[in-house]
Order: structure tokens, then sequence, then C-alpha cells
């Protein structure tokens, strides 16, 4: 994956601007443009996408600290980037919206079990810990999976800016 001097600046400006949308609705617990953010990077520069996405998550543990809750960072937003790689490129424009508001919102309302891996790893659960742990949060997943889905009908106006964007170069 050989990258340009411009992709470069592109990914880390991506990379910064989730890292500042997170910290700016952090007062809106688990409501944030991430997932509405990763989707649309990853439409737009399929496996390039990783870079602004590990550039978060390493601001991320640069500035929150690399502990023990950041480690599920360095696979969960790699699972949504996965979901949308899965998707067909040229999807119909009438079709595309809904299905990545669904992956997004989908990503959203897993959460909590895509965390709870690494949580039964680093604690020792049990298989009916984790399940525990994965009910216990479940209010959360869902404010979260919402919260994705009203987010999420900005991905189709981002992805047409950083066409627009990337044409230029």
């Amino acid at each position: 994956m050989k990258i340009k001097p411009y992709e470069m600046v592109i990914f880390a400006m991506l990379g910064t601007i989730m890292y500042v949308s997170k910290m700016l609705m952090e007062f809106l617990p688990n409501i944030h443009l991430l997932g509405t953010l990763v989707v649309a990077t990853t439409v737009v520069y399929r496996k390039k996408a990783l870079y602004p996405i590990y550039i978060y998550v390493f601001l991320n543990g640069l500035f929150a600290g690399f502990s023990m809750w950041w480690i599920p960072y360095t696979y969960i937003w790699t699972i949504l980037w996965g979901m949308v790689m899965l998707l067909p490129k040229n999807m119909p424009k009438k079709v595309a919206p809904f299905v990545y508001i669904g992956v997004c919102a989908a990503h959203g309302f897993l959460y909590g079990t895509f965390y709870s891996v690494a949580q039964a790893l680093m604690f020792g659960l049990n298989f009916q810990g984790m399940v525990a742990w994965i009910v216990a949060g479940l209010p959360w997943d869902i404010v979260h999976g919402v919260g994705n889905i009203f987010a999420g009908c900005l991905i189709m106006p981002i992805v047409s800016v950083l066409k627009l964007a990337d044409k230029r170069h």
C-alpha cells in the first residue's frame, strides 16, 4: 500500500478529525462520529483507510493513556473497516446510504460484544462472565447504535467531500 505525500496529509487530518470529534462529543456518552468517519473513509480509501483509523487509535492512547481500556481499540475499529470492505464497491446510489448506515448502526449495537472479547481475555472471564458483561452494557450499546444511525446520515455527504478532494490530486 504505497501512499502519496498528499495522502499522508489527508490521513493525518482524518485521524485527527476522528480524535477531535470524539473529544468534542464526550459530553454525550457513546454518541460520536467515529463510526461515520470510519465508514466514509473506508468507502473512499479502501485499504488505506487503516492509516487514519490507526492514527486515531494512537492519538487516543497518547492523550488518554495506553492502558487496558485501549487494547480493544487496536481491533474494534478494524472490525467496522472490515465490514465495509466486504460490501460491494459500487452499490446503487439509492441503496448505499441505507447499507452504510445499517453497518454503522450494527457496529454500535455490537460494540460491547466486540469489546468483551478483550475484557474476557484480560480479566479471565469465563463465557458466563463475558455474557454478563455484555448484558450489563446493553443499554449503552443501544444508545451507541441509535447514535450511529443518526450520525450515519452524514456518511454520504462526507464520502462526496472526500471523493471531491481526492479528484484534485
